[in-house]
């Protein structure tokens, strides 16, 4: 299957891993902006770390990636829900070349956000960007906010994007589970690209540890899907102020928002605006005696 979320469980050691290979919902993601292949790539690579990342959450939690920088991309952004909904975007230089992570952007940070489904509360670590790639950069990134021991493996083409992660579960810190963990992380560390892409997930997790007792669940699917709307975008202008908008529309025939994330156009006209505002007055109806 495409575009899905394949979990695992090492049944005798206390270990995790997850399988992520993304086909429609990446070519979704590339129809709606031409990005040159440098930032192609790199944004492959954050769509697919976010899902790997967002299914080690325990809880209903929405994740952000963003990376910024000073470079000629500086500035990406994924978003993926617990329910698989994943988009993203970019900004890049338009004289963009291919180079290593921080050639491309920088000196950077990267910022994860969680957004529990059920609170207003959001959690946010930002971490000085480093490593020549994604995964480099986010195996230290884990190193520094988590305490459980993670890996992670990001590979990218123009037809498919796909990552592998193993973490390390919570239990006794003895030296058999020590073991077990060392030749779990070198038997994952001779994944290729080339497998990641091309393999199914079943294939990957067969050719890494058909030595070792695995666990294998249903795969979870996953799809690009962009939130916006224009009842969304209606709320934007009202929180503009109608003097702020008419003074826009004085200028401008019509105001034209974009979303960034899937380049839906939403158009509004003067009529349009003044119904943003429009007063609602609801009517009683007096009693009637018979």
């Amino acid at each position: 299957m495409s575009d899905t979320l394949q979990r695992f469980l090492f049944e005798n050691l206390a270990i995790r891993g997850d399988l992520v290979q993304l086909d429609a919902t990446w070519k979704a993601l590339q129809e709606k902006h031409t990005y040159p292949d440098p930032v192609l790539h790199l944004l492959g690579e954050v769509m697919t770390a976010s899902v790997l990342l967002a299914a080690t959450l325990k809880h209903e939690s929405r994740l952000t990636m963003q990376i910024q920088g000073n470079g000629p991309i500086p500035f990406m952004v994924v978003e993926c829900t617990h329910d698989r909904n994943v988009r993203g975007m970019a900004h890049y230089a338009e004289d963009i070349q291919p180079g290593s992570l921080p050639e491309l952007v920088g000196d950077g940070r990267l910022a994860i956000t969680l957004e529990p489904a059920n609170s207003a509360e959001r959690y946010q670590s930002i971490v000085e960007l480093t490593g020549n790639n994604l995964a480099e950069a986010i195996d230290d990134y884990l190193s520094r906010s988590e305490q459980l021991d993670t890996r992670i493996w990001l590979a990218v083409s123009n037809q498919r994007t796909a990552g592998l992660l193993i973490q390390k579960l919570p239990a006794n810190q003895s030296a058999e589970e020590q073991e077990g963990w060392n030749r779990v992380e070198q038997l994952s560390a001779t994944i290729t690209d080339k497998e990641l892409l091309d393999l199914t997930a079943p294939q990957v997790i067969h050719r890494l540890y058909h030595e070792e007792d695995v666990r294998v669940f249903e795969p979870e699917p996953i799809c690009f899907r962009c939130p916006c709307s224009k009842d969304r975008v209606a709320n934007m202008l009202r929180q503009l102020g109608i003097d702020e908008v008419r003074a826009i529309l004085e200028e401008e025939e019509h105001i034209d928002v974009t979303c960034e994330f899937c380049n839906q156009q939403y158009r509004f006209d003067a009529v349009d605006a003044e119904q943003l505002f429009a007063t609602e007055v609801t009517y009683r109806t007096p009693d009637t005696r018979h």
